[in-house]
């Protein structure tokens, strides 16, 4: 797939926005008046900035508002509900800390599981793609919550939590990788089920269906060198995990805390880059790039 920006910057920082929100729900860190007002306007910018980003990868970033419609099917219109109650709920969780040093449990609750909600209907739009075998994987929700998790309990200081969080994601992305690499062979797609050609023999394209590129090429069809995946999965694992454990491991300042979010947010944004970079959709079969 090709990796667009808006669509990197979206899944990236509406998670980490969203986890943060998440552990505010549940009261971590328990602060109140302008801190907490710090807090929640880190987890909007975030979680708010991703989702108009997402908006910019549509044909008609005017016709957005439609996505409410189709809840029963679509799980990009459960991601827009989700993420509605999320964000009205928190706010007004969050209000109640801020200006009336209240901390009203129910909302804070209720807002941080339809933050998760939120994050989980945004990985089931990718996983729901069986064209797209490497994303067809019941691994890609686990990938999303788990780094939605780690990124939020690292932005709301709880240190404790993040270590253990940010080695259960670095070992789920690296599974992930792992078990993707394999799934197009697995899926059973070839260039003969591609092209409706199978039975009569070994199939295989004589020459293009097109001379020049066309949509189908552009948007669905990315290949990246195996040496530079390789290269740019230990440059992702080790910013997004290695680094911030290493750095809150060792005895604690808030320059050092600082330094681990910027590392596993950049490790993310590479990490997501190459979810992209690295999906194989099958129409590349017929047009010979797989």
């Amino acid at each position: 797939m090709h990796p667009a920006p808006s669509v990197i910057f979206f899944t990236t920082f509406s998670g980490l926005g969203f986890g943060l929100l998440f552990f505010l729900g549940l009261g971590y860190p328990s602060v109140t008046g302008w801190t907490a007002f710090a807090f929640f306007v880190i987890a909007y910018l975030m979680a708010v900035g991703g989702l108009m980003a997402s908006t910019f990868h549509l044909g008609r970033p005017e016709r957005a508002l439609k996505a409410f419609t189709q809840w029963r099917s679509s799980w990009l219109s459960r991601e827009a509900w989700c993420a509605v109650g999320a964000l009205v709920l928190m706010g007004l969780y969050g209000l109640g800390l801020v200006f009336f040093d209240a901390r009203w449990t129910a909302l804070g609750l209720l807002g941080a599981l339809l933050s998760m909600a939120t994050v989980f209907t945004t990985s089931m739009i990718y996983t729901q793609l069986k064209t797209i075998p490497r994303w067809n994987m019941k691994l890609t929700p686990l990938k999303f919550l788990s780094l939605s998790l780690a990124g939020g309990a690292l932005l709301a200081g709880q240190v404790s939590v993040a270590l253990v969080l940010l080695v259960i994601a670095g070992l789920v992305q690296l599974y992930t990788w792992v078990e993707g690499d394999k799934a197009l062979k697995a899926s059973g797609t070839d260039m003969a089920t591609a092209t409706g050609l199978g039975g009569i023999g070994a199939v295989r394209a004589f020459e293009p269906p097109h001379t020049g590129t066309n949509y189908l090429l552009k948007e669905f069809v990315h290949v990246i060198g195996r040496k530079h995946s390789q290269k740019l999965r230990i440059i992702a694992l080790g910013l997004m995990t290695v680094a911030p454990v290493t750095l809150l491991a060792l005895p604690f300042s808030h320059v050092l805390g600082v330094l681990a979010i910027i590392s596993h947010i950049t490790g993310v944004l590479t990490a997501r880059w190459l979810f992209f970079a690295e999906a194989e959709h099958v129409v590349g079969l017929y047009y010979g790039k797989r």
